[in-house]
């Protein structure tokens, strides 16, 4: 599909700014939707950097496997759409001192004929489920005077594309979220930021599973949905990496990253630059 692969030599600036090589070490960390892809890499990276993380997925399965012999690891299984599992999930996990909601799930129609328990549950994870847990976590985050909340969202709480209504809106929602949470934050003082990631697409089970539905929707071959549709905007033509956005949240999480609370930072391969 003319795509390149592999991940980019980088050195981990959240080790270099935080100092040594487990700067999160003594931290608590949560992150939702960590089974696979972009949740995965986020969680086994804060897990390298000395947090103790616990994994949260729909899957209960995949979390034992993944967390099966990782140092201080622990899993909890929750379905976000669900409202009282979410509040359980924040009662299991917390206190803790990282905040990451990642978790996602795509649908793709015309807005005529986007249906409507697809766009409860679509904002119901990726919106309301990030305020709650919020919501439950952040008070023990002022008591300690620190705290890193990350949302997971997108290039397209940034801007939109046709046909995804719900996970637009969601994104955008996120953003808003992400400046309100940190302008109360910063408020009540102590070291805690409130950040929001923004990549466009990365190399993810969830990507792979919109290929066939764009080209449905687009009336285009699968092979051509990566250069026509994912990559056409980006200026660099690849896909991003996992492991690409969970340095970027590794960064986050650093004291010297305190300054970025309120921000959306942009991984959009240059999308945004034209």
């Amino acid at each position: 599909m003319g795509v390149a692969s592999g991940t980019v030599g980088l050195v981990d600036a959240s080790t270099v700014l935080a100092g040594g090589d487990t700067p999160l070490r003594g931290k608590r960390a949560l992150v939702t939707g960590a089974a696979s892809g972009i949740g995965k890499a986020v969680a086994q990276h804060l897990s390298s950097l000395g947090a103790r993380v616990t994994f949260s997925d729909i899957d209960p399965g995949a979390l034992a496997v993944l967390t099966d012999g990782l140092d201080g690891a622990g899993a909890i299984a929750a379905d976000l759409s669900v409202q009282a599992q979410v509040e359980r999930l924040a009662r299991d996990a917390g206190p803790v001192d990282i905040l990451v909601n990642n978790a996602g799930l795509q649908h793709m129609n015309p807005v005529e004929s986007f249906e409507v328990e697809k766009w409860d549950r679509l904002l119901a994870v990726m919106l309301t489920a990030p305020f709650l847990l919020i919501r439950s976590l952040i008070p023990a985050m002022y008591e300690r005077g620190w705290g890193r909340i990350i949302n997971v969202a997108s290039v397209h709480g940034l801007v939109a594309s046709p046909y995804k209504v719900a996970y637009v809106s969601a994104k955008h929602g996120l953003l808003g979220l992400t400046k309100t949470v940190a302008l109360e934050a910063a408020a009540r003082g102590g070291n805690i930021s409130v950040t929001a990631v923004c990549p466009s697409y990365v190399r993810t089970p969830l990507v792979e599973k919109q290929i066939a539905d764009q080209a449905r929707i687009r009336g285009i071959a699968e092979s051509a949905v990566v250069d026509k549709v994912l990559l056409e905007r980006n200026a660099v033509k690849r896909l991003i990496e996992p492991e690409e956005v969970a340095r970027a949240v590794g960064f986050l999480c650093a004291d010297s990253a305190w300054s970025m609370t309120g921000a959306a930072m942009t991984l959009d391969a240059g999308w945004l630059a034209h």
